[in-house]
């Protein structure tokens, strides 16, 4: 059996916690910011935790060795 690479765009975009939680940047800040309330801006500040099954089939397909 061959080793699985890690996929290089997702190394880049998501990190592993110590407890095994996929962690990644708020969806939604890239552009248009002028047609976004402030709440919104605001909160989507810093990082967030994926939902566990969206983090289980990452962590099975894209990150391997994380």
């Amino acid at each position: 059996m061959p080793k699985l690479k890690t996929h290089s765009g997702s190394k880049k975009r998501f990190k592993i916690s110590g407890t095994g939680k996929v962690i990644m940047a708020q969806a939604g800040k890239r552009h248009g910011m002028i047609k976004r309330t402030n709440k919104q801006i605001r909160n989507q500040r810093g990082t967030t935790v994926m939902f566990k099954g969206d983090a289980d089939n990452m962590k099975k397909f894209f990150l391997p060795n994380g």
